[in-house]
């Protein structure tokens, strides 16, 4: 058996974890990482689905990466650029009108005029209110959670510094950020629009990844989420990684060997081995053992604990709270190769400014409360939502000159189905939202040179998430904060001695953002 020591083993390659090592290699320790696939990222990849496609699989737009770890970790000198998109929307209707959203405020206004001049007039207060909003939750994004419950005069100290965050803000701020963590994100934007087609444009981004529709309690703070972040210092901006998602997770890696942390590709991690409640070391598929005085773990919380710790090392209160902990996702990815650009009706003629937007198919909010109707008594959607992106408006490199890559991410497709498998309803799943849309751009499917299905089954199957849940469990607050994964573990550290989190099931939960890896960096180098 062959055994090698190490100060720190981290257990997954994806981006988080990648930023725990970079962080922990600059502060002189020796860190091994371990990744189950040929390549690094995670979810943040970048993949040659087929000859010359290179193809972002799972994760495809950037906003969230926090600008303190790109700045401290010069992710730009090791290949990092990301490309706002302008315009940052197109939403479609069956009526044939659109709706653009562009980085220029005054073209945005001009285009929610054409559906309500009083929701033009009120979107810059909108968007001030949600400013000032993120500026209070960004600020907790790269924050330990204090201790919950407090059990002593320091962690009271945690929660009263927490408190004096809180009193930058005015009664009405106030309220709205009890609102948006506690409100549906229909029921939010009902409060400041009129025009069903400004609400469900606005919408799409709460019930991105989540187990919810438009009218579920919860919604809103994930229609606060994805529009925290920004690129190039600009808030709010989301934009396409240049050499795809994967180009991410290569520029965290080169910055970590840099500082000299080893990185070992196709290096599967069967368990993790406690010795007197403390995590000694990890043994690898093939027998293979590497010990550390700490092991921190990328992949999700279930996983973790049940797979490679085993229950026989938890309390059984602990093991039981993790096994309740709801990681079931609702989306499904379609990579696609075309031949040629989708040709709305509603915009005809390419290439246009609707090609470099997120393109959306949603008409109503009513249409995307009836797709999670489907979805949460365990059925496809009939109708999902769809958001559609093509990448290769930006950068032509990641396919053959002259054909594109689309990129359709959408809801809902639940993980587990109701007399049903995935493995009957996949294509056709597929099949179906490909007619959708060539409801809107006739002859769009004519243009499908290749395709690629994940549903949350493949994702699980593919990237080693449990449920296939895009955020390493859900987003919802009782996950939440203090809260996440589950209360008491919340603070990086876990009940093994030794062993943390630093993927997406920690504090602030998920997107491509870097903040759970830096925070766990943190409270090891604290320990």
């Amino acid at each position: 058996m062959n055994t090698n020591r190490f100060d720190v083993i981290i257990i997954g390659g994806g981006h988080n974890g990648l930023v725990t090592a970079a962080y922990l290699a600059r502060a002189g320790r020796k860190v091994l990482v371990l990744e189950r696939r040929e390549l690094l990222g995670g979810c943040s990849v970048t993949e040659e689905l087929w000859p010359g496609y290179r193809v972002s699989t799972a994760a495809y737009l950037c906003s969230l990466m926090q600008e303190r770890i790109i700045r401290e970790l010069e992710l730009e000198r090791f290949g990092y650029r990301v490309d706002a998109k302008d315009p940052a929307f197109y939403s479609v209707f069956p009526d044939d009108r659109h709706l653009f959203m562009w980085q220029d405020g005054q073209k945005t206004l001009a285009e929610l005029a054409k559906f309500s001049r009083r929701d033009a007039e009120v979107f810059p207060a909108y968007e001030a209110h949600l400013e000032r909003l993120a500026e209070v939750v960004e600020s907790l994004l790269l924050t330990i959670p204090p201790e919950f419950p407090p059990s002593g005069v320091g962690d009271l100290l945690d929660y009263l510094k927490l408190a004096g965050r809180l009193r930058k803000l005015g009664r009405k701020e106030m309220t709205g950020l009890v609102n948006i963590f506690t409100m549906s994100a229909s029921d939010f934007l009902d409060q400041w629009f009129e025009s069903p087609e400004v609400k469900v444009t606005l919408a799409t981004d709460g019930v991105i990844g989540a187990n919810g529709g438009p009218r579920s309690p919860g919604t809103a703070y994930i229609l606060l989420h994805h529009v925290m972040g920004g690129v190039a210092g600009k808030r709010g901006l989301w934009g396409f990684v240049k050499g795809g998602m994967g180009a991410i997770a290569e520029s965290i890696a080169a910055s970590a060997r840099s500082h000299g942390a080893e990185i070992r590709t196709g290096a599967e991690v069967e368990s993790i081995r406690v010795e007197n409640g403390a995590a000694r070391s990890v043994v690898l598929k093939g027998g293979d053992e590497y010990r550390a005085q700490v092991i921190a773990s990328n992949v999700d919380p279930k996983l973790t604990f049940l797979g490679l710790v085993g229950e026989r090392h938890l309390d059984a209160e602990f093991a039981a709270s993790i096994r309740r902990y709801r990681c079931e996702g609702t989306s499904c990815k379609i990579n696609l190769a075309l031949d040629g650009l989708p040709d709305f009706r509603a915009t005809p003629g390419t290439p246009g400014p609707q090609h470099r937007a997120t393109m959306h198919i949603c008409p109503s909010i009513e249409y995307v409360e009836r797709a999670w109707d489907d979805a949460k008594y365990g059925a496809p959607s009939r109708s999902p939502m769809i958001e559609m992106t093509l990448p290769t408006m930006y950068d032509p490199a990641l396919a053959p000159e002259g054909r594109h890559i689309m990129g359709i991410f959408l809801q809902y497709a639940p993980y587990t189905l109701r007399g049903a498998s995935w493995e009957e309803l996949r294509e056709p799943f597929a099949d179906r939202v490909v007619a959708l849309i060539d409801e809107y751009a006739p002859g769009f499917s004519s243009r499908i040179v290749h395709r690629q299905v994940l549903t949350p089954y493949d994702l699980e199957q593919r990237f080693g998430i449990t449920g296939g849940n895009i955020f390493h469990g859900e987003m919802s607050v009782d996950q939440m904060f203090v809260l996440r994964p589950v209360a008491g573990s919340a603070r990086y550290r876990t009940p093994v001695r030794g062993l943390y989190l630093c993927g997406s099931g920690a504090h602030p939960g998920g997107g491509v953002m870097g903040a759970p890896g830096y925070n766990a960096a943190r409270a090891i180098l604290a320990s």
